[in-house]
């Protein structure tokens, strides 16, 4: 029985990786798909289906949520996106001005 548990859960890990590197644009592949690959292994049930909610979500609102911070708030993908955005260090990128050098 357990054995049977830990397939499925494998199977849907496989899944949800494979629907993160497949997005349909090069950015959410990378962004999700790094994210999954690093992360899915260790994921529990909740986790993993909270994850397989998210990846159902269209693309413009991942990408609204993950890139401009202040629209997550209340959002029951909150903590989600907060993890996406540590594992790819955007707090540190994207909540402070560019520089001239960096443009």
């Amino acid at each position: 029985m357990t054995t049977d548990i830990s397939a499925a859960l494998e199977v849907r890990r496989r899944r949800a990786t494979y629907r993160a590197n497949y997005r349909g644009t090069k950015e959410m592949d990378w962004l999700l798909g790094k994210f999954a690959e690093a992360h899915l292994s260790g994921m529990d049930e909740a986790s993993l289906a909270q994850f397989e909610q998210f990846l159902a979500l269209p693309d413009p609102d991942l990408n609204a949520w993950i890139l401009d911070p202040a629209r997550v708030t209340g959002l029951e993908f909150a903590a989600l996106i907060d993890q996406i955005r540590n594992f790819h260090d955007l707090h540190q990128t994207l909540d402070r001005p560019m520089t001239g050098s960096e443009r």
